[in-house]
C-alpha cells in the first residue's frame, strides 16, 4: 500500500491507496504546533481505524503548501511505517509541462490536481479548487499547464464579512437557502453561495472564452459539495482529485508501481 498526504492549509487530507485503489480517505486539522510524535500518534490511529497496519504500508509520498510542516511529517510518517517518504516538490518527475514565469513556485497542490486531470478528464480541463483559497488551475487542449486564478475562500469571505461588520454573526451553511434573505444568516448565506456559485460560473465562461474551447471542468475541496449544485456550469465534483494526482506522481517517481 502506499500512503497519500495532501498537506492544506486548513486540513491535511490522507489516502491509503492499494495499488491504484483508494481504499480509505481521513481528514484532520492542519496544526504547525503539533510535534511529528503527535503527528505519528494520530496517523497510527487514523490507520487501524481503517483497519490497516503501518507494516501493509510500502511507501508514502507529501503534497504539502505549509512548509513549516514538511519535515515534521515526514519524520512521522517514516517513523511509523519505516520507509520511504517521498515529497512533492521542484525535481519531482510529474509529466507536466508547466508555463508559468516561474514553474518551480506552483503550489504542489495544484500540481497534484492538473497531474490528476490530466490522466482522469478530457482536456482542455478547468480544476476548481474550494478550499481555503479558491483557485483556477487551466490545462490546455495539450495538457500544458497554462496557469492560475487565485482568490479568497469561501470561509475567510464569511470570517471577514463577520469580522469587519458588527451587527452580522458568524454562520454556517446550513441545510437550506434562498435567494432573496429575511434575516441577517440567510442574506449572508444566500451571498455567499449564489455569489460564489456566480462567479464560477462567470469565471468559467471567461476562460472558455480565453482557451476558444468548452473546457471541462471539475471541482475539489472543502466546500464544493456546498457551491457547486447551486453553478448553471456543468461541473463534476472530485473531492478526491488531488489524491490521484499524489498516487499518480509517486508512480512516476518509483521502479515499481505499488
Amino acid at each position: 500500500m502506499v500512503l497519500t498526504v495532501d498537506v492544506g492549509n486548513t486540513n491535511i487530507v490522507l489516502g491509503g491507496f492499494e495499488n491504484d485503489e483508494l481504499i480509505f480517505v481521513s481528514r484532520v486539522q492542519t496544526n504547525k504546533n503539533k510535534m511529528s510524535d503527535e503527528y505519528a500518534i494520530e496517523l497510527d490511529a487514523i490507520i487501524r481505524f481503517y483497519k490497516c497496519t503501518p507494516e501493509m504500508f510500502d511507501g508514502a509520498i507529501i503534497s504539502c503548501v505549509v512548509p513549516p510542516l514538511i519535515s515534521m511529517l515526514k519524520e512521522a510518517i517514516s517513523s511509523l511505517l519505516n520507509c520511504k517518504v517521498m515529497t512533492v516538490s521542484p525535481g519531482t518527475k510529474t509529466g507536466l509541462n508547466i508555463k508559468i514565469d516561474n514553474p518551480a513556485i506552483l503550489g504542489a497542490d495544484l500540481v497534484c490536481g492538473a497531474v490528476s486531470a490530466l490522466g482522469r478528464y478530457s482536456l482542455p480541463c478547468i480544476v476548481i479548487d474550494l478550499g481555503t483559497a479558491t483557485k483556477f488551475s487551466v490545462l490546455d487542449k495539450e495538457g500544458s499547464f497554462l496557469g492560475v486564478s487565485i482568490m479568497p475562500g469561501v470561509n475567510i469571505s464569511l470570517e471577514a464579512l463577520s469580522a469587519r461588520s458588527a451587527q452580522l454573526p458568524h454562520i454556517d451553511f446550513g441545510e437550506s437557502v434562498t435567494l432573496i434573505g429575511k434575516n441577517s444568516p440567510d442574506s449572508m448565506r444566500s451571498g455567499i453561495i449564489f455569489g460564489t456559485a456566480s462567479m464560477i460560473d462567470g469565471m468559467i465562461e471567461r476562460i472558455n472564452e480565453e482557451l476558444g474551447l468548452k473546457a471541462t471542468v471539475v471541482a475539489t475541496g472543502g466546500v464544493a459539495s456546498s457551491i457547486i449544485p447551486y453553478c448553471k456550469s456543468e461541473i463534476i465534483i472530485d473531492e478526491n482529485i488531488v489524491l490521484y494526482g499524489v498516487k499518480e506522481i509517486y508512480n512516476k517517481n518509483t521502479k515499481n508501481r505499488t
